[in-house]
């Protein structure tokens, strides 16, 4: 089983910080998921009635999340956090992308909730995943772009296995090699606070949301939860 963990560096910087890690085995990513389309038509529908809209950079959530940013040397607004430009599409184009159903899922809870979300295919991940600071010598390759190689900053928070870069920037972009596709079965989904004591109540409600999109179409899900010093 693959162990995810944050490294004493960044639990020290961010110490109050909370990772929902939510696992589905046997996952069918072909056939319908009603609930995934209902969820997104909703959100949809309610920003249309001008009844709700995404959290933007002026919500604490996603503020906090520019601020972790810039403490290491990423400027936010040239290079967002996942949600904050979720939210920012979904604002502009009255819509949400549709990728495949897996990845449709936790883009809805995850603008739902104004959290981060990413996942990574576990079939495609080599050893155990940490939250950590890169030292200038990993390679990244982006989603959409697996013939291009990145190398981050020394000091850019990344999750990394024992191959290299899974996530930059936190959670800006993922990598190609460990993407989500309709053909994934064995998938860790991702959902993230910096500020547990405020919004861990939020992490833990949009898990059990994803959970339940996922359930139906799993053979098990399960939820765990990371922090400093707490392995998941």
């Amino acid at each position: 089983m693959t162990t995810f963990r944050i490294s004493p560096a960044v639990a020290d910087a961010f110490p109050d910080a909370l990772v929902a890690v939510v696992t589905a085995t046997g996952l069918r990513g072909g056939e319908p998921w009603p609930a995934t389309t209902a969820a997104l038509e909703d959100l949809e529908q309610r920003l249309a009635d001008t009844t709700w809209q995404p959290a933007d950079e002026t919500d604490p959530r996603i503020e906090a999340w520019h601020t972790a940013y810039r403490s290491f040397g990423t400027n936010p607004r040239r290079t967002r956090p996942s949600v904050d430009a979720l939210g920012r599409r979904l604002a502009k184009k009255g819509g949400l992308p549709r990728i495949n159903a897996a990845v449709d899922s936790y883009n809805a809870v995850s603008v739902r909730h104004g959290l981060p979300a990413g996942a990574f295919d576990l079939d495609h991940v080599t050893g155990d995943v940490e939250i950590r600071y890169a030292d200038g010598g990993e390679t990244f390759t982006p989603l959409g772009e697996p013939d291009a190689v990145e190398n981050p900053r020394p000091g850019e928070v990344v999750y990394a296995d024992t191959t290299d870069v899974l996530t930059r920037h936190w959670n800006h972009r993922d990598a190609h090699r460990t993407r989500v596709t309709r053909d994934s079965t064995h998938v860790a989904f991702i959902l993230e606070t910096l500020h547990a004591t405020r919004d861990g109540h939020l992490v833990r409600t949009a898990a059990d949301e994803l959970r339940d999109l996922l359930a139906p179409h799993a053979a098990q899900v399960t939820v765990r939860y990371l922090g400093p010093g707490t392995d998941a």
